[in-house]
């Protein structure tokens, strides 16, 4: 029996581990001391631990991973999202000690990883690239200045090295550039240990789009169709679904054959996502990015194309089988809708709220709903890592169906002793322009005060129900036969409001 070691924690960790058991494989897990208690440790069917909370010193250890692989006689090493999975040099650790790592080669990782050389790949592909300036740190100011001026601004300032949001910032006038660049070299350069800069065009009315790819080398790619996550906020994503409300099929199709093209260029091997910024106005599409892992999001594809992503991967690692995929079989049915719920308070700037969940009832999921969970009761939530707790993922004929089931379900989970952002979630999802399809990747941003305010609406109408159900109940009439007729409760006040009974 082959045994995969899971480099990663929370609900990837779980996922994976659900996937191994499934193709008879075991499990590894590694934990940090604050996770010496979580999900995934108890999933596995070996758990070792790695380190202190700090990332640092245990998921981002390649060494103490690598280690924890070889003493357990892993054949293989997943890493999920996040952590290492976009680190080219613990990928080629791992294949240097033998052991069969599940992504792309390491060489693709840091050519995709890098923004300028990708940018370089994607023309090469002849797949349309933004207007942007690479190389600036070699470019006088007024040399920097002349190509802003012929882009225009707002511009986009981020990290060459990575993603995920860090750092990045928009800049209207070329007098508030020079800070913004220090600030983003800042952050990239702990974030990512490299501080180079990347400008870029930015489109004020965009969606967000991306193309779940999966790459078999040399033998070619294919696409599982697009995901759309506009809905954003600080450039993270909150709400991804597919298929992309209000895009045609037609723009829709030639960003799909893009993303194959670029991905079967680079001869890329397994998962991954190529993501695009579509200009609503100009009804144009360009390059964004490459992500060389699983996506957070990936559910929402699994569950339109009845594909199991993370068990491909593993299944191309192992055998490297090129035939359980043809382009022309792959087809979606439905709408699907994923929600990341996380432990933050929407009522004070989307703060983290870690601490112990006191309480947490999950309803069993209904048809159409599925749960990616990190955590169980009484488990802790760390300040020391990203506060995601889960996922909720929906699925429905239509969209609106999907968006139904999401409301539905998420007003009946309750969550005691850290603040989460299901309030937020559910404003989102009962928003008009969200459920006309109209949004964009500002629309969080632009449009915060007013959802903020319907969170605020729905926290006092939940605290008044639960506050009504915790009051006194005493009978005050009863009829001949004794049947109440007539309750009471006492309220806060010392007040009595009596409740009637037409049985």
């Amino acid at each position: 029996m082959k045994k995969i070691l899971i480099a990663n924690r929370g609900e990837i960790a779980n996922r994976i581990i659900k996937s191994c058991k499934v193709l008879g494989y075991k499990s590894v897990a590694v934990y940090s001391d604050a996770d010496k208690n979580a999900k995934h440790v108890k999933m596995a069917d070996e758990a070792f631990h790695i380190g202190p909370s700090k990332s640092q010193e245990s998921y981002l250890s390649s060494d103490k991973i690598i280690d924890v692989a070889l003493k357990t006689k892993a054949d293989a090493i997943h890493p999920g999202f996040g952590f290492l999975s976009e680190n080219d040099q613990f990928a080629q650790k791992v294949i240097d000690n033998q052991i069969v790592w599940i992504g792309p080669k390491p060489e693709t990782i840091r050519s995709m990883g890098n923004k300028d050389i990708a940018r370089d790949l994607a023309i090469k592909s002849n797949v349309p690239i933004c207007p942007g300036i690479n190389e600036i740190e070699s470019m006088s100011k007024s040399q920097l200045k002349k190509e802003c001026e012929k882009i225009g601004f707002p511009i986009l300032v981020k990290s060459s090295a990575g993603g995920g949001g860090i750092g990045m910032s928009v800049v209207s006038s070329y007098g508030d550039l020079e800070k913004a660049i220090e600030k983003t070299s800042s952050l990239a350069e702990k974030a990512f240990g490299d501080g180079s800069i990347f400008l870029e065009k930015f489109i004020t009315n965009a969606r967000h789009i991306e193309i779940q790819v999966f790459g078999f080398g040399k033998k070619g790619s294919v696409h599982l169709f697009e995901r759309d996550c506009s809905m954003q906020r600080r450039y993270q994503k909150i709400i991804e679904e597919s298929p992309a409300p209000g895009i045609s099929k037609d723009v829709i199709d030639h960003m799909a054959l893009s993303a194959v093209k670029l991905a079967s260029y680079v001869n890329y091997q397994g998962a991954g996502t190529i993501e695009f910024i579509y200009d609503i106005d100009s009804k144009k599409y360009y390059f964004l990015e490459m992500n060389t892992r699983i996506q957070v999001e990936h559910p929402v594809t699994e569950l339109v194309t009845n594909n199991d992503l993370i068990s491909m991967q593993i299944n191309f690692a192992f055998s490297r089988k090129t035939k359980f995929l043809d382009q022309a079989k792959i087809s979606t049915y439905g709408h699907a809708i994923e929600c990341r719920v996380y432990a933050e308070d929407p009522e004070k700037n989307f703060l983290p709220s870690p601490g112990k969940l006191l309480k947490m009832f999950l309803p069993h999921p209904p048809n159409g709903i599925r749960l990616d969970w990190g955590f169980e009761e009484k488990d802790e939530i760390s300040f020391y890592y990203d506060p995601m707790i889960g996922k909720i993922i929906s699925h429905g004929l239509v969209r609106e169906d999907a968006i139904d089931k999401l409301i539905s379900y998420l007003g009946k989970i309750e969550i005691k002793g850290i603040k989460t952002n299901i309030p937020f979630l559910i404003s989102l999802l009962n928003d008009k322009n969200f459920k006309e399809g109209t949004h964009n990747t500002k629309y969080i941003e632009n449009n915060l005060n007013s959802l903020i305010a319907r969170v605020d609406a729905h926290t006092k109408k939940m605290k008044s129900f639960n506050d009504l159900e915790q009051t006194k109940i005493k009978i005050v009439d009863t009829d001949k036969m004794g049947i109440i007729k007539k309750k009471s409760r006492t309220l806060g006040n010392g007040e009595e409001m009596k409740i009637v009974f037409f049985d």
